[in-house]
């Protein structure tokens, strides 16, 4: 491991990446070193003592400015991943004495070749090229080096801490605004960051939706003239479909964690590593702040004009999640009707409107809920949104009657 360590560059005494004849050298070391560490246990200890961490993130540093060392980079990345999920005490060292979190937010940075327009916001060229399949391996590394960083830092976190998770959280929205080589790559990249996002305090998930530009608040005003004055319901779809804009915020990344957690729930499989992340990253989202829980609201919930059929018929988003309320899987199933309850603001009388009786069931009995009321939150007032096919069809629906303090 010594030999290995020398070859790529690791010994803290060695401060130069100036050959280019030796960059393969350092690369196919590291891949070594990533076979080793993975496969045996004394080699996990032995990095433990070599303090191999500490010298990953010296060799990142020297590489954080340096193009066409990618690969370095990436098994870099790998070995700093592997090392994190083998030892607890690595990413404790990591996080607090190494400063992982920002160092690995500016290697994520530099990937992205993210251009600052606030401190929190990055400019997006929607018409870009795609990453490049040395970057996008870079990043996807990364952001699983940053998972076993950050884990838990939901739970606990210091305020002080708020300010670098912001950053992260900004670099991340970015990340899912972009594309990869292939959708392959794009839904791999797509899928970490939804998973680190996971990690990050909610408190602090504010920056995934920000205010308009003046540009687009023009753009977003153009938009409306070009409509009849009196279609304000095709106002709304054409500035919600179009441009991802809600009371005036660019909601661009939450409906990209929409499309992406239907087309996860097309799948069919694998609801619990798939689909799991990111419903609960969208029900926390949506639990702490307003704006997203109104969006998602209005696009997977909308008001209810199909009252002939039964909720869980169909192909609409609402209709795919209510189909998970019942599913074998009690993990999907908890959390498919969270995510409802949660846009219903935690009523009831609203969640059985859009689900039926017997989808909620399993919910309301876990919750207590069986005899109506609402959950412990607390949220705003909204109006009533009732449709006239839904008033008109609600006493032949049969309703939910109270009978002995129980529903029927």
């Amino acid at each position: 491991m010594q030999i290995l360590l020398r070859l790529a560059k690791l010994n803290e005494l060695d401060d130069s990446l100036e050959k280019v004849s030796e960059f393969p050298v350092i690369v196919e070391s590291l891949k070594c070193l990533c076979n080793i560490v993975f496969n045996s246990q004394m080699a996990q200890q032995l990095s433990l003592e070599l303090n191999l961490a500490a010298k990953l993130c010296n060799l990142l540093r020297k590489c954080k400015d340096r193009k066409f060392i990618n690969d370095i980079k990436c098994f870099d990345l790998r070995l700093l991943f592997l090392l994190s999920l083998l030892h607890t005490d690595i990413r404790s060292q990591l996080r607090y004495e190494l400063q992982g979190l920002p160092l690995l937010t500016q290697i994520l940075e530099s990937a992205f070749s993210i251009k600052w327009t606030d401190e929190y916001e990055s400019a997006i060229d929607h018409n870009g090229p795609p990453l490049s399949p040395q970057e996008t391996d870079c990043a996807i590394e990364a952001l699983k080096a940053l998972f076993n960083v950050t884990v838990d830092s939901w739970k606990v976190h210091k305020e002080s801490d708020s300010h670098q998770f912001r950053v992260m959280a900004a670099v991340l929205r970015h990340c899912l605004l972009i594309v990869g080589p292939t959708e392959d790559k794009t839904e791999e990249l797509h899928s970490n960051a939804v998973n680190l996002l996971s990690n990050v305090p909610v408190s602090c998930l504010d920056v995934l939706i920000c205010p308009l530009t003046h540009e687009e608040t023009a753009q977003e005003a153009t938009t409306l003239d070009e409509l009849p004055s009196d279609k304000t319901t095709a106002k709304d779809t054409v500035l919600k479909n179009n441009t991802m804009v809600y009371n005036g915020m660019n909601m661009e990344a939450i409906h990209v964690l929409l499309s992406f957690m239907e087309k996860r729930i097309d799948k069919g499989s694998s609801y619990r590593e798939g689909l799991t992340p990111v419903l609960s990253l969208l029900t926390e989202c949506s639990r702490a702040h307003r704006n997203i829980r109104k969006y998602l609201k209005d696009q997977v919930l909308p008001p209810l004009r199909d009252v002939t059929n039964r909720p869980e018929v169909g192909s609409t988003v609402r209709n795919k999640l209510v189909r998970l309320m019942t599913h074998v899987d009690l993990g999907v199933k908890q959390i498919a009707a969270e995510f409802l309850f949660v846009l219903c603001k935690e009523r009831v009388d609203s969640l059985l409107k859009y689900t039926g009786y017997g989808n909620a069931a399993g919910l309301l009995a876990a919750r207590g809920l069986l005899a109506g009321g609402r959950g412990d939150n607390w949220y705003s007032e909204d109006e009533d949104t009732d449709t006239e096919e839904y008033k008109n069809a609600k006493p032949k629906l049969g309703g939910v009657a109270k009978t002995n303090g129980t529903k029927t």
